[in-house]
C-alpha cells in the first residue's frame, strides 16, 4: 500500500482523529476497549464470505505511524496534545481474528482489536478499507473457482481497477483458487504466478494475422496462446495451426457466443490434427457464465471486470464497532444496525463427517470456547497481533497456507451452501450472551 512517505497513517478518515482529540481532552482515550469487525449480513445471493486481506492489513499496520509530513497536514485541525500523541503512536494492542482463507457468516467477528480507545479507534478506516475490498474479491473468486471445477482461471482485471486495488484483487483471487494473474506487481509482491501473451493490438500491428502469429511463435514458442478472434475466428484458428503446428499450446477467444464458438473451435482443432491445443475463453465472464459453460470443451477461463468488482458485490459490508469498554459490554441498538456487546469467541460446530452445521458466536474467552467445543468442533479465531507485533510467518507462506485453508473449508460446507442460487447462509449463526453448555 504505497504512499509518498511510506506511512499508511493517512489512509483514514478525519473524524477518526477528531474523536481521538476529544477523547484525549476529556480523559477517556486511555480506557481499555474492544472493537470488532463483522458483516451484519452477506451480499444478496451469497451463501458464505471469504476472509482475505489479513496479511495486507498486518503489513499496513506496521507502517501506521505519523511522521513530520503527516503531522504537518494535521496541524490545522488538531491540537498540540493530540499531535504529540500521534507523533509517538504505534499500535501496541492485540488483534485476534479469522485467519485468511477462513469462511465467515453474518455476525462472525472476523477481527477483534483490543487496546486503549486512543490506540484502537483510529484503525477503523484502514481495517475496513482493506477487508471490505479483499473479502469481496475473494468471495467472488471462490464462487468462480467452484463453478470452474478443475479448469484453471486466470485473473486479468487490472485494467478495470485502481492500480493498487488491482494488485490486491490478484492476491485475493489467487488465495481463492485462481491459477494465475496477468498483474506483474502481484507476482513481485506476493509471489502470485503470472501469465499472459498478446492482445488484439499485436495482431493489428502486423500486416497480416499470419505475420503476427509467426512473430509470436518465433518469440514465445509453439506452446504459446494465440488470440484468434481479431477478424474471423474460423480463419484465425486455421492460421494459428498452420503457423504453430499441431503442438500449438492454446487459442484464446475473447468475444461472441462463447458456448457455440468453443464447440466449433474444438471440432476445428481436432480436425486440423491439434487435439491437445487448449481453448482459453475470456470476455466479461462471471461465475454464472462459467457455470453455464461447464458442459462445453473449455480448458481455461480468463476473468477480468467481474472479478475486480466483486461480481456485483464490491464490498463485504463489514463494520468496525466498539463492543466493550473497561470490561463492560456496550452495544449499538439502532434499527437494522445492531451490534452485540462484549468480546466474543466462536465455535464452528461439525458432524463426525467433517460437515459444518452451525457457527456459535458467544460472549466469552478462548478458554470458554475450548471448554464448550465438541470433539469435531473448531475454535475459529486465532491470535494475529500481540503487543503490536505480528504473530505468524511471513506473508508469502501465509498466503499459500490461506489458499489451502480455503480449499479445505469449502469442502466442509453442506452441498447446498455451495450453489450459486439465492438462499440462506450455508450454515446458521447463533449469537449467545454466555458460553454454550
Amino acid at each position: 500500500m504505497p504512499s509518498t512517505s511510506g506511512s499508511t497513517a493517512l489512509f483514514t478518515d478525519r473524524y477518526e482523529l477528531t474523536m481521538l482529540s476529544a477523547a484525549i481532552a476529556d480523559g477517556t482515550a486511555g480506557r481499555r476497549c474492544v472493537f470488532e469487525t463483522f458483516a451484519r449480513r452477506l451480499p444478496p445471493g451469497r451463501r458464505y464470505g471469504v476472509v482475505a486481506g489479513v496479511g495486507r492489513l498486518i503489513d499496513a499496520l506496521a507502517d501506521f505511524t505519523f511522521g513530520q509530513s503527516e503531522l504537518a497536514l494535521l496541524e490545522p485541525f488538531l491540537d498540540r496534545p493530540t499531535l504529540d500523541h500521534l507523533a509517538a503512536y504505534r499500535f501496541d494492542g492485540d488483534i485476534d481474528g479469522y485467519p485468511e482463507g477462513e469462511l465467515f457468516f453474518p455476525g462472525s467477528p472476523v477481527l477483534t482489536v483490543t487496546g486503549t480507545f486512543g490506540n484502537a479507534v483510529i484503525l477503523e478506516t484502514l481495517v475496513l478499507s482493506i477487508l471490505n475490498h479483499d473479502c469481496a474479491i475473494a468471495a467472488a473468486a471462490a464462487r468462480m473457482a467452484m463453478a470452474a471445477g478443475d479448469r484453471p482461471l486466470i485473473e486479468m482485471g487490472s485494467r478495470r481497477a485502481h492500480e493498487d486495488a488491482a494488485v490486491a484483487a490478484a492476491r485475493a483471487a489467487w488465495l481463492a483458487g485462481f491459477a494465475a494473474t496477468s498483474n506483474l506487481e502481484a507476482g513481485r509482491r506476493y509471489g502470485v504466478p503470472t501469465a499472459g501473451t498478446a492482445a488484439h493490438a499485436f495482431t493489428l500491428l502486423h500486416d497480416s494475422e499470419e505475420a503476427a502469429f509467426a512473430s509470436q511463435v518465433a518469440t514465445l514458442g509453439p506452446e504459446t496462446t494465440l488470440l484468434v478472434d481479431t477478424f474471423d475466428i474460423t480463419q484465425g484458428i486455421e492460421t494459428a495451426v498452420k503457423v504453430a503446428g499441431p503442438d500449438l499450446g492454446a487459442v484464446r477467444i475473447d468475444s461472441g457466443d462463447l458456448a457455440v464458438l468453443t464447440r466449433a473451435a474444438r471440432r476445428q482443432l481436432d480436425g486440423l490434427g491439434a487435439p491437445n491445443t487448449r481453448i482459453v475463453l475470456s470476455g466479461d465472464l462471471d461465475e454464472y457464465a462459467i457455470a453455464a459453460l461447464r458442459a462445453d470443451p473449455v480448458d481455461v477461463y480468463g476473468v477480468g471486470t467481474a472479478l475486480v468488482t466483486g461480481s456485483g458485490a464490491p464490498t463485504a459490508g463489514m463494520v468496525y464497532k466498539l463492543v466493550e469498554v473497561d470490561g463492560r459490554p456496550v452495544e449499538k441498538r439502532s434499527a437494522d444496525k445492531v451490534s452485540h456487546g462484549g468480546r466474543k469467541s466462536v465455535i464452528r460446530r461439525a458432524k463426525a463427517s467433517g460437515t459444518v452445521t452451525e457457527e456459535v458466536i458467544f460472549r466469552g474467552t478462548e478458554a470458554d470456547a475450548r471448554a464448550a467445543a465438541g470433539p469435531h468442533d473448531r475454535i475459529v479465531p486465532v491470535p494475529l497481533v500481540r503487543g503490536g507485533d505480528p504473530v505468524g510467518a511471513d506473508g508469502r507462506s501465509d498466503l499459500a497456507r490461506a489458499r489451502e485453508h480455503l480449499r479445505h473449508a469449502l469442502t466442509t460446507l453442506p452441498w447446498e451452501g455451495l450453489t450459486l442460487s439465492d438462499g440462506e447462509p450455508a450454515i446458521p449463526s447463533t449469537q449467545l450472551t454466555a458460553p454454550p453448555t
